[in-house]
């Protein structure tokens, strides 16, 4: 396997950053849209998840483009990560993270979290933090971070619909 370089977004790689989140999550929400009631779906993807996400990622790419890395092999985009750090709890925050589909499994993500560690750790944070979904279209996201030593706080969200 080639080496993966962590670089900076660049507006340049605006368009591919998308796809990329798209395709990496197709299959992801397909089985989210399973897994939780109807109405809180429905009213969270009313044009559809797709939309949502590109809208959604799109706007976190205009308003915090320092944030982002890029995971590259060679020219080729393997996967993004959007780091926050969040100094009055002492902490980092994995915002967002992809990896192309076809990249998946080979590590992309471990060194895209390695790299939020390592910057976290040097501006003198104490902890970090990764939130996901609890569905079964999140779980091997689920598995990665506590692969990576990550300690579940369970949360529990309710919804009720009117």
């Amino acid at each position: 396997m080639s080496k993966i370089e962590i670089i900076p977004f660049t507006r340049d790689h605006k368009e591919a950053v998308l796809d990329l989140a798209i395709e990496a999550w197709t299959p992801v929400f397909a089985r989210t849209k399973n897994d939780v009631p109807k109405f809180v779906y429905d009213a969270f993807y009313p044009n559809g998840w797709s939309e949502r996400q590109r809208n959604d990622v799109a706007e976190l790419f205009a308003k915090e483009p320092d944030n982002i890395w890029l995971a590259v092999i060679g020219n080729e985009l393997a996967g993004f990560l959007g780091l926050r750090i969040h100094p009055e709890d002492q902490m980092g925050e994995i915002h967002i993270i992809a990896v192309s589909p076809q990249h998946q499994r080979h590590g992309i993500a471990r060194q895209l979290m390695a790299f939020a560690e390592e910057r976290t750790r040097a501006l003198g944070m104490k902890m970090m933090m990764v939130e996901t979904i609890g569905d079964s279209g999140h779980e091997p996201a689920r598995r990665t971070y506590e692969s990576l030593g990550f300690q579940r706080w369970p949360v529990a969200r309710y919804f009720k619909q009117l």
